[in-house]
């Protein structure tokens, strides 16, 4: 039990990573019912993009000044391809059966894949990605890594500008009008089009502050890495109620609580031997999603959209 605090302080770390990526699934649903599975890729090219503003940096940079350039580079790339493959891969299949954007999706993963094998033809290996120097920190018994204090921060300023921007701004409460009925929103004069358009901005947004995390955090970033991560994020963006924004990060505190406790805890119990460690992170994470949905299918905090009928 001495181990609890630490293992819940690794699972809120992570939970909170899968929750950024996660957004970005949410207020896509919510706002147009698409499911958009090349966001995991969008994370990936922000990773890429803060990467290549890393080593345009002169040697010898300061990576207290590095590390807001690449933010600002990671940004910059997951919102243009993310608004480009709203303008030129979704909007035209909007009115199309569900299947076709589905598909789509998933052929814009393999198509953002390839395109950062053309810059980086080594990208399958893992990439060097800066790491903040320096020893942990210790906290009433729990050590956090100093890669780890630019997740803590950002994620929860992420919410709260989020939350502020959604509840106080024209912008957002057109963002909640159009969730609601775009039809009755573009008939009130709201620009529904261009509420859509932020609505993936915004998921990009995160996305790649996300990615940054994820490479301070483990040193690396490589073309895979939005696969897995992708899944896990649209996972909790399930569990927590998809098209919920509080939701989703909710899932994914959830998510990374459970992966955390069940590598640290299920080998303990009787009988349970085969089942622990990390190799079994990720099926209890699933599990997780099972038993919550068949407990409550709309999700933890309930489908926002489902207000619709």
């Amino acid at each position: 039990m001495h181990e609890l605090p630490q293992q819940l302080a690794n699972g809120l770390i992570l939970g909170a990573l899968y929750g950024l990526v996660a957004i970005g699934y949410t207020m896509v649903y919510g706002i147009v019912q698409l499911i958009n599975f090349a966001h995991g890729e969008i994370f990936m090219v922000g990773g890429f993009g803060a990467l290549t503003a890393f080593l345009a940096l002169p040697g010898g940079t300061s990576l207290w000044i590095a590390i807001p350039l690449m933010l600002l580079a990671g940004i910059l790339v997951s919102t243009l391809v993310a608004v480009g493959a709203e303008r030129f891969a979704y909007r035209p299949l909007r009115g199309a059966p569900r299947l076709a954007p589905l598909i789509t999706a998933i052929g814009l993963s393999i198509v953002l894949q390839q395109l950062v094998f053309s810059f980086y033809p080594d990208a399958k290996k893992a990439r060097v990605f800066p790491k903040i120097p320096g020893d942990p920190f210790e906290l009433v018994g729990v050590t956090i890594q100093r890669s780890d204090i630019f997740l803590i921060i950002a994620a929860p300023l992420c919410m709260v500008i989020l939350g502020w921007f959604v509840a106080k701004t024209r912008s957002g409460r057109a963002m909640q009008a159009t969730s609601q009925d775009p039809d009755t929103a573009k008939l009130m004069g709201i620009d529904t089009d261009r509420i859509i358009v932020m609505a993936f901005a915004i998921g990009a947004a995160f996305a790649a502050v996300a990615a940054v995390a994820y490479g301070l955090r483990t040193g690396q970033v490589d073309s895979r890495m939005g696969i897995l991560l992708g899944l896990k994020a649209f996972t909790a963006a399930v569990l927590g109620g998809i098209g919920n924004i509080y939701g989703a990060m909710l899932g994914g505190l959830a998510l990374g609580l459970t992966e955390g406790l069940a590598t640290a805890y299920i080998q303990h119990v009787p009988g349970m031997e085969l089942f622990g460690g990390a190799a079994w992170k990720d099926v209890w994470a699933f599990v997780l999603l099972i038993v919550v949905l068949l407990v409550r299918p709309q999700g933890l905090l309930g489908e926002r959209v489902a207000d619709r009928a």
